[in-house]
């Protein structure tokens, strides 16, 4: 019974890929594809055994053509024996994307399950060591939904093959990162308006594996979270884009200067305040405007600083508390904060490494600043950028208005609300863009609203450059966003 099971799966799968593979492009596709890189990379790669567990169905048949059939009881503690207990040598996943295929399960008109099938190799990673290229398999999957999540009720894993020694390598992005003294790198790929792919490489603190959901410090990356709060708030009519802020919060140090009654959130946003980046690289220490608010670019976290005070005071709310009401619930970003608080767990953070692969001390910040020091994943930040690209939940004119000119930096680049604007590529394609840099960090965001593409890039060293140069090469229009920069 069990062969005859498997034969007709196998012949499934074979006669739907001669007719009904769907396209690559399509949300079902997208998907599947999403959830095929969260089961391995948060199950198998990262031992997250619940989160497996969640995954399965309670009838699940897993088919494996070197260790036999087994049920959901059985493959759970294979899983959690073999895969996960072996502390020194552990396996780990890759798909090959180009293999991946998709086909959908109809009912009486009814789509109720999806198969899915590709190639996957097999790596073994030891601590300080390279990983190990191992071995290589096709697999084929069945998904069904139960109560709108996506769960797998029957596996077949079959074509093992070994690969010799000889031609064993690195997962090309571990050895682009030990290359060049970045302990940890995360990668997020966003298809059609969805969160299709987030990985995790190398290593926390240059010996603890970094998991799939490593915390990392992403410096300015924070503003765009805070500018997306700001415009909620707007939606919601709390605060107006042109609504001066001297009712709500002068600072001391421009009080005797008029100058302070011309600032609003749409000034802000775009880099328009007249400030300095931070007060302290002035001379006097003390926030001074250096051109009247405005009147041109100046990039400026004095100016986000300035919003939040008001903002704050106006609504009588902390920035944590407008942004978990207004955003983070929306965005589903569990696991995002503005500073150290009770729930940081500490041991998922991805320490800060400078350009010789030193160890830089981790500073602990206690109260929010909307211009750095966000703490978050990449599950959590690509989240947050599909939710934008898919409107944020805001009016169609205020969203317009975020992806409009508001200032100029140069040619070719400007500023929207709480997001660069990249024109000038292919197609005419163009692109919301933020960068975010402090000692040991460097992150990365794009969103190319015309596709719904992008990517999202964090890394905790500060030898990025070499690694950006070759990764950005790769990805959607990333060699031209490459030359841009």
């Amino acid at each position: 019974m069990t062969k005859r099971i498997l034969l007709s799966l196998v012949f499934i799968s074979l006669t739907l890929n001669l007719n009904a593979q769907i396209a690559t492009d399509s949300p079902l596709f997208l998907e599947l594809k999403k959830e095929d890189s969260l089961f391995f990379e948060r199950g198998f790669n990262q031992c997250d055994i619940k989160y497996m567990e969640s995954r399965v169905s309670a009838d699940l048949k897993f088919y494996h053509d070197v260790g036999g059939f087994q049920d959901r009881k059985v493959f759970l503690e294979r899983t959690k024996n073999n895969i996960c207990g072996n502390s020194i040598q552990k396996p780990v996943r890759k798909l090959q994307p180009e293999t991946l295929e998709v086909f959908a399960l109809y009912n009486d008109g009814v789509l109720y399950g999806a198969i899915q099938s590709g190639i996957h190799h097999f790596y073994i990673r030891e601590k300080g060591k390279e990983d190990v290229y191992g071995g290589t398999a096709k697999f084929t999957s069945v998904w069904t939904k139960e109560n709108n999540i996506w769960k797998l009720t029957d596996i077949l894993s079959y074509d093992h093959q070994e690969v010799k020694a000889e031609n064993q390598t690195l997962n090309k992005f571990d050895k682009i990162i030990q290359e060049s003294n970045v302990p940890a790198m995360g990668i997020g790929i966003i298809e059609n308006g969805k969160l299709t792919k987030v990985d995790v490489y190398g290593t926390l603190d240059k010996q603890n594996t970094a998991p799939y959901n490593t915390i990392f410090k992403v410096a300015s990356l924070t503003k765009p979270i805070f500018a997306m709060t700001v415009l909620k708030l707007i939606d919601e009519g709390l605060i107006g884009l042109d609504e001066p802020l001297h009712k709500y919060w002068i600072d001391p140090h421009v009080k005797s200067n008029n100058w302070h009654k011309k600032l609003t959130p749409r000034i802000i946003l775009s880099h328009q305040s007249g400030f300095p980046n931070w007060r302290y690289l002035n001379e006097s220490n003390k926030l001074e405007f250096q051109f009247e608010p405005g009147t041109k670019y100046q990039y400026s976290g004095e100016g986000f600083e300035y919003l939040r005070k008001a903002v704050e005071n106006k609504l009588g709310k902390t920035i944590e508390e407008l942004a978990q009401e207004y955003l983070f619930k929306s965005a589903k970003m569990t696991n995002t904060r503005f500073w150290w608080d009770e729930k940081m767990d500490e041991s998922l953070y991805a320490k800060n490494f400078d350009e010789k692969g030193n160890l830089i001390p981790t500073e602990k910040y206690y109260e929010a600043n909307s211009a750095a020091n966000l703490l978050t994943t990449i599950e959590d930040y690509g989240s947050f950028m599909t939710y934008v690209m898919n409107g944020a939940g805001i009016s169609e004119e205020l969203f317009q208005e975020m992806q409009t000119k508001q200032s100029t930096v140069k040619d070719g680049e400007y500023f929207g609300l709480g997001w660069e604007i990249l024109v000038g590529f292919s197609n005419d394609e163009y692109a919301l863009f933020h960068t975010g840099r402090d000692p040991g960090v460097n992150t990365l965001a794009i969103m190319f609203p015309k596709t719904k593409n992008g990517y999202l890039i964090f890394m905790n060293g500060d030898n990025a450059m070499k690694n950006y140069d070759q990764i950005l090469n790769e990805l959607y229009l990333g060699n031209e966003l490459w030359e841009k920069k």
